[in-house]
C-alpha cells in the first residue's frame, strides 16, 4: 500500500500558532483529530495513530500552544494557561483544517478530559469520541495515585515525599525514584520508544505549560488543574464513546469508572499488556480496536 501522504503547517491563532500536520488525503470521512496530554506534551508519543490513514481516515496531530512546534510562551503564568484557552485553541483548529463538520476526537490523558468537555457542548460536526487513559477528574486522579504510590517498591515512595517536602523535585534523586513509577504505570516497555522519548523531552525543554498546570510529575499534581474535574459534562456527551485504558495504567479502573456510568452511549476497552500508552505497548491490537471503533461511525453506529 502507497505512503499516506503528510501536509504540515501552522494555524494562527491569534497573536500565536498552533503547529499541525495531516496524515492522508481528504477523503474517506470522519477525520480523526488527535488531542495529546501533558497538559504542555507533543504529539510526538502518538504519532504511530497515523498509520489508520492507510485505511483511509484522514489523521490530524497537533502540538498544543507552549509546546512542540507551536508558540511557546515562556513567561506568561497560570492566568493565561487556561483550560478555555485549549478549548479555544482546538475549534481554532478544526475551523483552520475545515474538518468541523465532520470528526472523531481522540484524547489521551489529559487530552482526554479536554476532548470530553469539548464534547459536552455538542458541536455539530463531532461523530464520535475515543477517551484514552484519562481520568474524570483530578481529585480522583490523585487519590489513585496514592494508592499506587504506595505499592511501589521499599522506599521509593519515602524518597519521593521527602523530595516533594522539602521542594527539591529537580534533584536526581527524586527522578530517579519518580522513572519508578514511570516504568510501572506510564510506559512499560524497555527501551522506551523514541516517539515517547520525544514527547518526554519536549516536556524537560519547556516545562512552562506542565509545571503550571499539573506539577513536576504524573502523580504530584499541585498546578492549576489540582482540583478540575469533567464529570459533570459525561451525561451530555451524545455521540458514540470509546474508552480505553491499560490493565496497569496510571489512570487506574476506578479514575476511568464516571465515563462508563455516565456517557450514554460508551463502551470500554482494557489493554491487558499495558499500562498509560496501549498504543505503543500493544499496537497492533490498538489498531484494531481503533479501526472496528471508526468503522462503526463510518456506518453509521454500531
Amino acid at each position: 500500500m502507497p505512503e499516506a501522504p503528510i501536509t504540515k503547517g501552522k494555524a494562527p491563532f491569534g497573536a500565536y500558532a498552533t503547529w499541525y500536520r495531516v496524515t492522508g488525503p481528504r477523503g474517506r470521512p470522519p477525520t480523526l483529530v488527535v488531542v495529546h496530554g501533558g497538559p504542555g506534551s507533543t504529539h510526538d508519543y502518538l504519532l504511530n495513530l497515523a498509520r489508520l490513514a492507510e485505511s483511509g481516515w484522514p489523521v490530524v496531530h497537533y502540538d498544543q500552544i507552549g509546546n512542540g512546534g507551536s508558540t511557546h510562551l515562556p513567561g506568561r503564568g497560570a492566568d493565561f494557561w487556561t483550560v478555555q484557552l485549549f478549548l479555544d485553541e482546538l475549534d481554532n483548529l478544526l475551523r483552520h483544517l475545515a474538518v468541523e463538520d465532520d470528526y472523531v476526537l481522540f484524547g489521551h490523558s489529559w487530552g482526554g478530559m479536554l476532548a470530553t468537555r469539548h464534547a459536552a457542548a455538542r458541536p455539530p460536526g463531532l461523530r464520535g469520541l475515543v477517551i484514552a487513559d484519562s481520568p474524570a477528574s483530578y481529585p480522583l486522579w490523585l487519590r489513585e495515585m496514592k494508592v499506587l504510590r504506595d505499592a511501589l517498591p521499599p522506599g521509593v515512595n519515602d524518597t519521593l515525599l521527602r523530595h516533594e517536602t522539602a521542594g527539591t523535585t529537580d534533584s536526581a534523586e527524586y527522578q530517579e525514584a519518580a522513572r519508578v513509577f514511570y516504568e510501572r504505570h506510564v510506559c512499560r516497555l524497555t527501551p522506551w520508544p523514541r516517539d515517547y522519548l520525544a514527547s518526554f523531552y519536549e516536556v524537560h525543554n519547556d516545562p512552562t505549560v506542565y509545571f503550571t498546570m499539573n506539577g513536576p510529575t504524573e502523580f504530584h499534581v499541585v498546578g492549576s488543574l489540582r482540583e478540575w474535574s469533567v464529570v459533570d459534562c459525561c451525561p451530555r456527551i451524545a455521540v458514540p464513546t470509546l474508552v480505553i485504558s491499560g490493565r496497569h495504567d496510571e489512570a487506574t479502573p476506578a479514575a476511568v469508572q464516571p465515563f462508563l456510568d455516565l456517557i450514554p452511549d460508551v463502551r470500554g476497552e482494557i489493554f491487558e499488556e499495558s499500562s498509560h500508552v496501549p498504543h505503543l505497548e500493544e499496537p497492533e491490537r490498538f489498531t484494531a480496536v481503533m479501526a472496528d471503533y471508526l468503522n462503526s461511525i463510518s456506518e453509521g453506529g454500531r
